[in-house]
């Protein structure tokens, strides 16, 4: 059965969930038990909660994360505003909402939004806006984000509303079934013709911890990445690309770009320069297209171009056109 919550005396913050334990959980450690059952909050904070005295088993002895439960036991975990708490609870956001279903919804995120609570970034994060937007989304892990864009990277998302549209769009895109196209602003001149293919293992850089590089395929935590990029506009030293992504590693148009030698412009993590008016690296995912996870109709969705890239292209003698985008030019996956 579902939890149930409702305020303690001790603080209108405080919130009390009280859980019966199914026969799944019979002989299970009570913090396990508690990250399953309460599946939004890491396994961590649970943990603190038990060592605080915040979780009150009643019959079960020398309460601590290690303790087993038994079916049919009463537990009571209170939550309390802990900084990590707040990663959990809804906030209004003016989120962009391209299209919605009883499935799914597809959202326009902004730069500057970041996708999953974390250190540093507990609240106002896309995680809280969905908890807001639709109530449903407390019942599905990571309120149903089923992959990501970095903080300073703008565009599309599709968010799942069920478990079972959540797992169908997992397959979907480990199947490469979900087609994900990028613009990108790069630097230096780009005197390459056609489509221009990218293969080079990604990992953490083993020189800068907080960044990602391009390695030998058989170094320590490299993993195959794939990015096509095509020219839509270029002049001089600057050029608008389109981004195809094969694969989904962390930053990988970025890292990628950066390895051939034409940063992302606004991108200074790696090489690129700031630009007027453009606080981030220019990044916006511009099409989003797949089968629909429970209908299996065919679902296409574009972005348009944000104010913040169009400014560095037209002070550079450059536009942007959506029809230009022609996506027949990328190689299709092989599944």
């Amino acid at each position: 059965m579902p939890p149930v919550s409702h305020p303690l005396d001790d603080g209108p913050d405080v919130e009390r969930v009280v859980l019966t334990i199914g026969t799944e959980h019979h002989g299970v450690r009570i913090d396990k038990c508690l990250a399953d059952r309460l599946s939004a909050f890491s396994r961590s904070y649970l943990q603190q909660l038990l060592m605080q005295g915040d979780v009150d088993a009643p019959g079960v002895a020398q309460l601590k994360p290690s303790s087993k439960v038994k079916a049919g036991d009463c537990v009571t975990v209170s939550l309390r505003p802990t900084d990590q708490a707040q990663a959990f609870k809804a906030e209004e956001l003016a989120l962009d909402v391209v299209h919605e279903d009883s499935s799914l919804l597809v959202v326009n995120k902004p730069a500057g939004l970041v996708v999953h609570p974390a250190a540093g970034n507990w609240s106002g994060t896309l995680m809280n806006g969905l908890l807001h937007h639709w109530e449903g989304a407390a019942q599905l892990p990571r309120a149903g984000i089923v992959h990501r864009l970095d903080k300073d990277t703008s565009g599309l998302m599709v968010v799942a509303k069920s478990r079972m549209a959540m797992e169908a769009l997992v397959r979907l895109i480990a199947a490469r079934e979900v087609r994900r196209y990028y613009l990108a602003i790069a630097q230096r001149p780009w005197r390459h013709s056609g489509v221009v293919t990218v293969e080079a293992a990604i990992g953490r850089d083993p020189h800068h911890r907080l960044k990602m590089a391009a390695l030998p395929p058989d170094a320590v935590g490299a993993k195959p990445a794939k990015t096509q990029f095509v020219a839509v506009e270029r002049q001089a030293d600057l050029s608008l690309l389109a981004c195809k992504l094969f694969t989904g590693r962390t930053h990988q148009i970025r890292v990628h770009l950066a390895s051939i030698g034409h940063p992302i412009a606004g991108d200074g993590v790696y090489g690129g320069s700031k630009f007027s008016g453009l606080d981030r690296q220019a990044l916006h995912a511009t099409q989003l297209a797949f089968p629909h996870p429970v209908t299996g109709q065919a679902m296409k969705f574009d972005a348009p171009l944000p104010a913040d890239m169009a400014h560095v292209l037209s002070s550079h003698g450059l536009h942007y056109n959506s029809q230009s985008l022609n996506t027949d030019r990328f190689e299709a996956p092989v599944l």
